[in-house]
């Protein structure tokens, strides 16, 4: 179940088509995955990117698909706190919704976990699922948006411009997810230590570094990438100045198109970083995506985080739900 709130507070990616079901159903989500603490960041990126590139095109409008009706159980709501971004001023004493109950069946014997946030920049409205304790997940690959924004700290304390060569590393390690690309440019900002730094300014207090150069290993909450993507997306106060939310806007629009799965399923994309990460110790995977969507004629953060899938595929069909589900929650109507 998702609750709004008023304001203020597989071993191959492959092109797919974006699964719609019925707005009206709540998420049953079970079970945890156990992070092994080894292994490279997103070790899969360059071939699933490899095998995405042969497949065909996503369709421009995926068909819709009515959820099955047996094993639907609903689950309590979660607010999503106060520590995100201020809303809009016009917005500040918005009525609460209705608690809206949404329902998802989740393949039999799945153990998967899910954690989604969202904001509407437009009304301030907020929706969460499975937030409430700050339950933390890898970052795979979504860290690397949280690296540009150190990235853009780093230049603007110096007075100087990234240069070509930075530039050309940020395009590659936002567009097409390289990893070589985050290699260097995790150096450049100082590793765990500059980007720790970084996120005690862009206020994000429930993330912790990778150690020992595995930034896919970056432990994150919903709520924290709420407040990433407030930073780049929002019209209050960013840390980023307009320059620099304007450079990481256009990158994350311009990720490649096999890679637009995920919160593109609550919308119309203005932007998004995806992350996927197959576990050597468990098998499963962590499939992650955020990003803005404008649904409704509103504009919309979504943050949706898993573990414990049991392939990429259905890790995918898990976030695009729960992004769905959010975005049902605030009222409003996928518009992609």
């Amino acid at each position: 179940m998702f609750r709004s709130v008023p304001p203020g507070s597989a071993a191959a990616l492959r092109r797919r088509p974006l699964l719609y079901t019925s707005a009206a159903v709540a998420l049953l989500i079970a079970g945890w995955a156990a992070a092994d603490g080894a292994g490279t960041a997103d070790a899969a990126d360059g071939h699933a990117r490899a095998a995405a590139r042969a497949a065909p095109p996503l369709p421009a409008v995926p068909a819709p698909r009515a959820a099955p009706p047996s094993s639907v159980v609903p689950v309590p709501a979660t607010a999503v706190p106060a520590s995100l971004p201020a809303a809009p001023a016009a917005a500040r004493g918005t009525p609460e919704h209705a608690v809206r109950e949404l329902r998802i069946t989740l393949d039999k014997g799945s153990h998967a976990a899910l954690s989604v946030a969202a904001l509407d920049l437009t009304d301030g409205r907020r929706a969460g699922y499975g937030t409430a304790d700050e339950p933390v997940f890898d970052t795979a690959s979504i860290v690397k948006a949280d690296v540009l924004a150190a990235l853009l700290l780093r230049a603007q304390d110096s007075g100087h411009a990234l240069s070509a060569a930075q530039r050309d590393l940020a395009s590659a390690m936002i567009k097409t997810s390289d990893n070589r690309a985050t290699d260097r440019l995790w150096n450049t900002i100082g590793g765990t230590a500059g980007l720790t730094r970084a996120n005690r300014r862009l206020g994000l207090t429930h993330t912790t570094a990778g150690a020992g150069g595995l930034w896919g290993l970056t432990q994150t909450t919903a709520h924290d990438q709420l407040t990433l993507l407030s930073a780049v997306y929002g019209t209050g106060h960013s840390p980023l100045t307009a320059a620099s939310r304007a450079y990481a806007r256009s990158l994350m629009a311009g990720v490649e198109a096999d890679q637009r799965w995920g919160v593109s399923a609550g919308g119309t994309p203005a932007g998004l970083k995806n992350g996927w990460l197959p576990r050597s110790a468990t098998g499963k995977w962590d499939i992650n995506s955020i990003g803005a969507v404008t649904a409704g004629g509103h504009r919309v953060l979504l943050a949706a985080l898993s573990s414990g899938n049991s392939g990429m595929d259905a890790g995918i069909s898990l976030v695009e739900k729960g992004a769905r589900a959010a975005v049902a929650a605030l009222g409003l109507h996928a518009t992609t």
